[in-house]
């Protein structure tokens, strides 16, 4: 697990770049077992949950919200699933600051896990679509790459949990 506390984007272990310009990075992330990874161009920073001012933490506003350098922003925990959560997040959480299209969004993971470099070409796609972009092998690993902007543009079907 990659500890945030003070951390910049750049501080995050990075795996080898391939020789291609067809490559991405993407911040990759676990949640239930499987990994995902987003574009890093959308990452703003990575915090510990305990790190953010919290001052609405309870009803059915996506997961609560946060203050972070003086941004008030929406928080959603990713983690719940669609299992119900009984417990709070530890202040050790770890929570990607996100700058989407529709503004900042702070997204509580279960942990983060690196920056990978994925050549676009060998994405292979999945059945949907959507939100998913498709999913990439990397050093063995399958990562299941996420389009953040149309994912966060979804209205949820049931109230999330807070954060």
């Amino acid at each position: 697990m990659v500890t945030l506390s003070n951390m910049s984007r750049a501080s995050v272990s990075r795996y080898p770049a391939p020789h291609s310009a067809a490559s991405r990075e993407f911040l990759s992330f676990m949640l239930d077992g499987q990994e995902y990874g987003l574009d890093c161009a959308r990452v703003q920073e990575l915090k510990l949950l305990g790190s953010l001012e919290r001052f609405a933490a309870d009803g059915e506003i996506i997961g609560g919200v946060a203050l972070s350098h003086g941004v008030i922003m929406p928080v959603v925990d990713m983690r719940a699933g669609g299992a119900p959560v009984t417990e709070r997040p530890a202040p050790d959480t770890d929570v990607i600051i996100l700058r989407l299209s529709s503004g900042i969004v702070g997204m509580v993971v279960e942990s983060v896990t690196g920056i990978v470099h994925v050549r676009m070409d060998a994405v292979q796609p999945l059945p949907g679509g959507g939100y998913l972009i498709g999913m990439a092998r990397v050093d063995g690993r399958k990562v299941v790459l996420i389009d953040i902007d149309r994912l966060m543009s979804l209205s949820p079907r049931r109230p999330l949990r807070a954060a």
